[in-house]
């Protein structure tokens, strides 16, 4: 089954196509982070409008990389939320129109389960059952993975998520859009701090994450600072050390309470190279193995989105007559398609 997957929930426009025999053909994106860049952020009206015009030409370089036609298709795969409503709905007219034409199946995609399931396009996919953490923009998430669509909730942020948290104090620091890379790039230039920020809920049991509290610490110490006193490199060091050990800190109580062995990390986040190097000494402590979407498929993506819509046109599922988008949307509403 040959599947067309589309992203369009956010800043990014993606589209791959997805082989259930030969894997994933060709892929591409579309970054919107310098129309968003003068503005601090994401301006919604804006992501819309760019994904009516990236989308048709990016289809057509996809298929072509893949040597295809649209009739070679045998479903279309689309993001369907969490994410905003106007950009989500941009995706979802496109392949709804398209499939509907080429009288093949559609299906709406959960964001998070694509990002998820993107360490499965690696030469080396973990297996299921596993521990998953997944961290985004908009998501902190530990979830224990039994199977498809079978997803235990552990823990989740009960307010900023890591990516706005990170994007936020980049704005403190004068770093601008997107946070998350200009703030551990500057982290990188220093090896310590005089700062020591506070690991979140991490004086507590449980697995539940809060880094709204770190980001007020951040802004309360560079308020008490000397008119003048550059230290943003230092601070920057000082936060990106307090996510990474509160993500260390909960990932260690999540794999002894699980017993699990397998420990995917996925979402935008995970492109942290300190976060990668701080999981990867943990689960050799304790034994266990840590996967990582590639590089390039860790940021939103279409081959996320074509790889686990293909998982489940390929179980039977499909969109039913009627459609809708759903900019908040729980993954643990996601049931298994078996």
């Amino acid at each position: 089954m040959k599947v067309l997957g589309l992203e369009t929930s956010c800043d990014e426009t993606g589209v791959a196509v997805y082989d259930g025999r030969r894997g994933l053909l060709a892929d591409a994106v579309y970054s919107q982070v310098e129309i968003h860049a003068a503005y601090g952020g994401v301006v919604p009206e804006l992501a819309s409008r760019d994904h009516v015009r990236k989308l048709v030409p990016l289809v057509e370089q996809t298929l072509a990389t893949a040597d295809m036609q649209l009739s070679d298709l045998d479903g279309v795969a689309y993001t369907a939320g969490p994410g905003l409503a106007g950009a989500l709905l941009v995706g979802a007219g496109f392949a709804r129109s398209l499939a509907w034409g080429l009288s093949i199946p559609a299906l709406g995609v959960h964001h998070m389960e694509g990002h998820l399931l993107a360490p499965m396009l690696d030469s080396d996919p973990p297996e299921m059952p596993f521990l998953a953490l997944l961290v985004s923009g908009g998501h902190t998430l530990l979830v224990h993975v039994s199977a498809l669509g079978v997803y235990d909730i552990l823990g989740e942020s009960v307010d900023d998520a890591a990516g706005e948290a990170f994007d936020k104090v980049a704005k403190m620091l004068g770093l601008g859009y997107p946070g998350g890379p200009a703030v551990e790039a500057l982290a990188n230039t220093c090896d310590t701090s005089r700062f020591t920020f506070p690991r979140p809920m991490t004086d507590r049991p449980g697995l539940d994450f809060s880094f709204s509290g770190l980001k007020t610490a951040v802004m309360t110490a560079l308020a008490g600072l000397p008119e003048g006193e550059d230290v943003a490199a230092e601070v920057a060091r000082g936060f990106s050390d307090a996510v990474v050990d509160t993500f260390i800190i909960k990932c260690r109580r999540a794999l002894k309470a699980t017993g699990l062995k397998r420990l995917v990390v996925a979402g935008g986040v995970s492109a942290n190279m300190a976060l990668r190097g701080g999981l990867e000494r943990l689960v050799g402590e304790l034994d266990c193995r840590v996967y990582f979407p590639p590089l390039r498929f860790a940021t939103d993506n279409g081959a996320m989105i074509a790889y686990a819509g293909h998982c489940r046109l390929a179980a039977g599922e499909q969109d039913g007559e009627g459609y809708r988008v759903r900019p908040r949307w729980p993954i643990s509403e996601l049931r298994s398609p078996q």
